[in-house]
């Protein structure tokens, strides 16, 4: 079983009850769904860090469809396949969880845990699967000793090398979802004037880090609820970039057919 770590002074957090409590005193409770909000006040970058729930709304509605399926089914191959004998997993960015328990689905020996700065999210997450671990806290402070994990995940979500490295095990997985340049060309179509596509770096070097399979995955799809079309915008990153003209634009879409592109990036430990 792996321990956290108190956030604030780093000691081993016990469990009391209902509550997590270091030997400095420090305690967090457990929430009624079972997951504990290790995100200190210092740490926040706002007052509601990360989705609202009206986000982890959309995103559950969207996914829940199967929209995705595909991605859930490359990382559950890549796991299989670079990491089969696997005994500790973290979902960095887990969201409301649908990718975490894709993995539980198909891969149900290793002790997973997830992890949000959204609360809303982790909140849905932890009433959906009562066998897994789920926080609230920031990927640049993750509570756990060195070397506590066999597989890391990060899905559409930031990448910090130096502390992903720190709580993977030697000859540890990282695997990196990223969004690829012609990632859904017909809403970005809807919701801009005019394309501008900037250039990204899909398959990085990491610092303490191998890079050992990479794979596009690429599948088209068609919405025909439009609740789906709006759901989709509020997955992406452009829902804050997206200006009143689009928005009215997408609002006015009953139907969408697009296209994801997808990069998946396996690294290994060094």
């Amino acid at each position: 079983m792996i321990t956290l770590l108190c956030p604030v002074c780093r000691a081993a957090l016990q469990n009391e009850n209902t509550c997590l409590r270091c030997e400095n005193g420090h305690s967090f409770d457990v929430a009624r769904q079972g997951y504990v909000n290790l995100l200190p006040v210092e740490q926040k970058h706002s007052l509601h860090p990360g989705d609202t729930r009206e986000m982890v709304a959309a995103r559950r509605r969207f996914l829940s469809a199967g929209y995705y399926a595909p991605i859930a089914e490359a990382v559950c191959g890549l796991i299989k396949a670079y990491a089969p004998e696997a005994t500790a997993l973290l979902d960095v960015g887990c969201g409301e969880g649908y990718y975490t328990r894709a993995i539980a689905d198909s891969l149900p020996d290793p002790e997973r845990w997830g992890m949000d700065i959204s609360k809303d999210a982790v909140r849905y997450c932890a009433g959906q699967d009562k066998q897994g671990h789920f926080f609230v806290g920031t990927a640049s402070h993750l509570p756990f000793e060195d070397g506590s994990f066999s597989v890391l995940l990060s899905m559409f979500a930031l990448t910090l090398p130096e502390e992903f490295a720190r709580v993977l095990e030697p000859n540890g997985i990282f695997i990196q979802v990223l969004a690829g340049e012609d990632h859904l060309p017909a809403l970005k179509s809807i919701i801009y004037p005019r394309l501008h596509y900037k250039e990204k770096v899909s398959h990085p070097e990491l610092p303490g880090f191998r890079r050992i399979a990479e794979k596009t995955l690429e599948f088209s799809f068609e919405l025909t609820n439009p609740e789906h079309v709006q759901d989709l915008l509020s997955m992406t990153p452009h829902v804050w970039r997206i200006s009143k003209e689009g928005a009215e634009q997408l609002k006015r879409t009953q139907t969408l057919r697009d296209r994801a592109q997808v990069i998946l990036n396996v690294f290994c430990k060094e």
